[in-house]
């Protein structure tokens, strides 16, 4: 039996005082793997809470593009291989619960219209996201890394994108390796300026780092210090196949919350 964990994050820029929100999606998660949930079902369920929070920039809270319009990406990856992501949907509160939806099926991905046409035929809510103004400089979007009593780990995340971005520009969240990885003994997810963490392909350069003998945090700040562009804000959370998860970022105001069993 392996000890079941969690850590949840809130964005590389939305501020200590966010803490809370984290926390409470933090509890959920645990709550679910205290009963014998699984690590996706864990995972889910706490990256709802925060798409359902309008203070952070995923679900109910994304900020709008540069034409005002809304447009959401969600992504979920399983240590036994299994992967789905969304990409720039729009009318869906909970793109998380439409990207788990491609887990077991032979596709990864779904963008657009595409995507919410899958959505509406499996009965996924459809409602409008009214959004909120952007804010500079800050990235509030969300992610959650979970692990079970199996050993199995999962890492959901969700977005609304940067702000000030245009319509139509996808950021790390939906790509695999960029916004997130997990494999057998880790899963990684980030935040931040997405277009730095896509070029340094961050969560999948982390992960390797770890399952090679790193430590969480040796590797994680060793991703940040040196494979980061100067001036980019980002964060990472990690969890291995034992022991805590841990946040880190080249800011002072990412919140991050965990949970381990006992």
């Amino acid at each position: 039996m392996t000890v079941p964990a969690v850590v949840a994050h809130g964005g590389a820029g939305a501020g200590p005082h966010r803490l809370p929100n984290i926390e409470a999606a933090v509890s959920r998660a645990a709550e679910i793997l205290e009963s014998g949930g699984s690590a996706t079902e864990a995972a889910i369920e706490a990256c709802v809470i925060l798409e359902d929070d309008p203070v952070f920039n995923a679900g109910t809270g994304a900020v709008f593009r540069t034409d005002g319009s809304v447009s959401l990406d969600a992504s979920i990856q399983t240590s036994d291989g299994r992967m789905g992501f969304v990409i720039a949907m729009s009318d869906t509160p909970n793109p998380i619960r439409v990207a788990a939806d491609l887990l077991n099926e032979d596709i990864n991905g779904l963008a657009g219209d595409g995507a919410r046409s899958w959505a509406d035929d499996r009965g996924f809510e459809k409602a409008n996201v009214e959004g909120r103004p952007p804010h500079d400089e800050v990235s509030d979007t969300v992610g959650v890394v979970t692990r079970d009593a199996t050993g199995a780990i999962a890492c959901a995340t969700s977005t609304g994108g940067c702000s000030n971005r245009p319509p139509g520009r996808v950021g790390d969240v939906p790509l695999p390796g960029c916004g997130f990885w997990v494999q057998e003994g880790v899963g990684v997810g980030a935040t931040g300026i997405g277009e730095a963490i896509t070029r340094s392909l961050l969560s999948f350069r982390v992960a390797d780092r770890i399952i090679d003998g790193s430590r969480l945090e040796d590797a994680m700040q060793w991703a940040i210090d040196e494979i980061i562009e100067d001036g980019a804000e980002v964060g990472v959370i990690a969890l291995g196949s034992d022991g805590e998860g841990l946040g880190l970022s080249n800011r002072t105001n990412m919140p991050w919350a965990s949970w381990i069993g006992r």
